[in-house]
């Protein structure tokens, strides 16, 4: 049976408390579902259900990596993270029902904008990232229950995780890699997100520190700007080699008019050595936050250029 066909059999299929509405996406370890909570005090709200995937349910380590997840997230509270309600297991298959955003993600947004070759205002770029780097801000600076800080690196900062609500709401999303690095100092080596994104010490195996979530930003930032990813190539290989030259093309030869400003913010959060970006995320936002105008780096301006782009 095809993956599309096996979504669409569990359409209206019900998972404990939850009914399946539709398949959302499915990745390497678990599979995210619309649903709807049956029973309890959220009764009748709709939720993303992310559910370990069936042929990992048995094997220890991924049932480890999955449940360190999920009591990660539950200690990220903040507006502009992804919030998660409730983790558990139910017919042998553990899951995380989080907050469901109505919308879009960033990358259906730069993929719509390239496909219609709209360039986003200045003040959208910069007020999606502000919102992002609030976000890592908290997540940077978390503590547990006991006071102790969770050292959270989210390590996979990409457009796919970041999400954008019909009201505007900007929210992050997915951290499943972070687990790893706040919970596993033995594994905090490699590359684990999308290369796009990766920085240099992140390709070179050093340890990893939240500058590396500064870069990541600063690309999605150059990408908001120009539509074009800085560091590009046809082949993983290539896109490392020139992510450690660390030499994209100035965003001013791409797009005249943004600021000389905004183009020194983001070569700031690209520079290749990492004592030498930003001190911290809070650091980062603090530059933006003057950039932009109030007026239309907005929930409310967000909300209606996202409906702009996909209106039918």
């Amino acid at each position: 049976m095809s993956e599309s066909a096996q979504g669409k059999k569990e359409e209206g299929v019900r998972f404990g408390k939850f009914l399946i509405l539709e398949r959302i996406g499915r990745g390497g370890m678990a599979e995210v579902s619309r649903a709807r909570i049956l029973e309890g005090p959220r009764a009748g709200q709709e939720v993303a259900l992310k559910r370990l995937l069936p042929e990992l349910a048995q094997n220890p380590q991924y049932v480890d990596l999955f449940c360190n997840e999920a009591d990660l997230s539950r200690m990220l509270v903040h507006p502009n993270i992804v919030r998660v309600y409730e983790v558990g297991a139910c017919e042998d298959t553990y899951y995380i029902a989080m907050e469901r955003i109505d919308g879009r993600d960033l990358g259906q947004i730069l993929a719509r904008c390239r496909e219609r070759k709209i360039l986003l205002p200045v003040d959208f770029a910069l007020f999606l990232i502000h919102e992002l780097l609030q976000a890592l801000a908290a997540a940077h600076t978390a503590k547990s229950p006991s006071g102790s800080f969770l050292n959270v690196v989210h390590c996979d900062v990409s457009p796919s995780n970041l999400f954008i609500s019909k009201m505007g709401e900007v929210k992050l999303g997915d951290f499943g890699i972070a687990k790893v690095w706040a919970l596993d100092p033995s594994r905090r080596k490699g590359l684990w997100g999308k290369v796009h994104y990766a920085s240099p010490e992140l390709l070179r195996g050093e340890t990893v520190l939240p500058q590396v979530d500064i870069w990541a930003a600063g690309v999605m930032l150059y990408e908001l700007l120009t539509l074009c990813r800085p560091f590009t190539g046809r082949k993983v290989e290539d896109i490392a080699r020139e992510i450690v030259r660390a030499d994209p093309i100035p965003i001013c030869d791409l797009r005249p008019e943004v600021p000389e400003a905004v183009e020194r913010v983001v070569s700031m959060a690209l520079h290749p050595q990492p004592s030498r970006r930003f001190a911290d995320a809070a650091a980062f936002a603090g530059a933006i936050r003057p950039l932009f105008d109030d007026q239309i780096g907005t929930p409310l301006a967000i909300a209606s250029v996202v409906r702009g782009l996909f209106a039918n």
